[in-house]
C-alpha cells in the first residue's frame, strides 16, 4: 500500500505538484513554467526531473490533472460526460501507457445544448467538495474563467469564459496594448469596468469605448488597464445573473479571489473564497483508494 502520492497540475504554460500523505498533508510543493507548451512534449523528462528536484523516489504514484490529457499533451485522455459524479473520478484515471505508476484525471465536457470543457478544474472541484462545499454556484477564474453549478455532487452546468487570455492578448498587441502597459491597480477605474459590464453593450464595441474614453480625455490612460479588467469579469457577472441568485463560492488565488470578490460584491451577490492548493490536496486524498 502506498503511503504518498506526488499529484500534479500541468497546465499550458505552468506546473504545481504536490506530494501528499495519506492524511492529506503537503509534504513537499514545487511550482515552476513547465507547462505544456514549455516541455516540448517530453513529459516522462520533464516528470523525472521534477521527481528529482522534489527528492520524490520514482516508485511514488503521480497522478496528473490538466492540459497533460488533452491532445496536445502526454496523453489524450476522453472527457467524461457531467451525469458522472465527482467522486468518481479515482475509478476513471487513465493509466499512462509504459509509464507504470502514472494516471492522468479526465475532464469533463458538457453537451446540453451549448458545447463546454474542462481540464484540470475537476479535480479542485473534487477537493471542494469532499471538503463539504455543497449544491450552488462554484466559479474558478483564470485564463479561461469557469463557472460551474453544482447539483449532488456533480456538475450541472458548465460555463466558461476567455477572460484572462482576452485581457493578456489585448495588453500585448493591438489598439489598446499602449493603454494597458504595466501600472498600479486602479479600484475606481475596475468599478467603472464593471459599471460599465452593466449595459451589457456587445464586447467588441464595449472594448473600442476604453479607447474612445481615454482619446476624448474621458478617462485617464493609466486607468484603462484596470477598467478592462472590470470590463471582462463583469462579463461573467452579468451574464451569470440570470442564473446565479445566491452566493458563489471562488476557488483561485489571492489576487483573483479578492478581484472576483470585488466584482461580487458590485453585483450584490455574496462570495466566498476558497484556496486553490487546499483543495488540490484535498482532491489526492481520495486518489489513494485507486493505486
Amino acid at each position: 500500500m502506498h503511503t504518498q502520492l506526488l499529484g500534479i497540475d500541468w497546465g499550458t504554460s505552468n506546473r504545481r505538484a504536490y506530494l501528499v500523505g495519506r492524511d492529506g498533508k503537503c509534504l513537499a510543493h514545487h511550482a515552476d513554467d513547465q507547462g505544456m507548451l514549455a516541455v516540448g512534449g517530453d513529459f516522462a523528462g520533464a516528470l523525472a526531473a521534477l521527481r528529482a528536484s522534489m527528492g520524490v523516489d520514482p516508485g511514488i504514484p503521480v497522478v496528473m490533472s490538466g492540459m497533460v490529457g488533452s491532445a496536445s499533451g502526454w496523453q489524450e485522455v476522453a472527457y467524461l460526460d457531467t451525469s458522472v459524479p465527482l467522486t468518481a473520478l479515482p475509478a476513471h484515471l487513465a493509466s499512462v501507457a509504459g509509464h507504470p505508476g502514472c494516471f492522468i484525471v479526465p475532464g469533463y465536457c458538457t453537451r446540453d445544448g451549448a458545447v463546454d470543457v474542462m481540464r484540470g478544474e475537476e479535480t479542485q472541484l473534487l477537493g471542494a467538495v469532499g471538503r463539504g462545499l455543497g449544491d450552488g454556484w462554484v466559479v474558478l477564474p483564470g485564463t479561461h474563467s469557469k463557472w460551474v453549478y453544482l447539483r449532488g455532487g456533480r456538475i450541472d452546468q458548465l460555463v466558461t469564459y476567455m477572460t484572462g487570455e482576452l485581457f493578456s492578448m489585448l495588453a500585448a498587441g493591438g489598439t489598446l496594448s499602449t493603454l494597458m502597459a504595466d501600472g498600479p491597480d486602479d479600484d475606481s477605474a475596475f468599478a467603472a469596468g464593471l459599471q460599465e459590464a452593466r449595459r451589457a453593450r456587445p464586447l467588441s464595441n464595449a472594448l473600442f469605448g476604453v479607447r474612445a474614453r481615454v482619446v476624448s480625455k474621458s478617462m485617464a490612460a493609466a486607468q484603462a488597464r484596470s477598467f478592462v479588467s472590470g470590463l471582462l469579469i463583469g462579463t461573467e457577472f452579468v451574464a451569470a445573473q440570470g442564473h446565479a441568485d445566491s452566493a458563489i463560492d471562488i476557488i483561485a488565488s489571492p489576487a483573483l479571489s479578492a478581484r472576483y470578490e470585488s466584482a461580487a460584491a458590485h453585483y450584490g451577490m455574496p462570495a466566498r473564497a476558497h484556496d486553490p492548493d487546499e483543495v488540490y490536496l484535498a482532491a489526492l486524498a481520495h486518489f489513494f483508494e485507486r493505486l
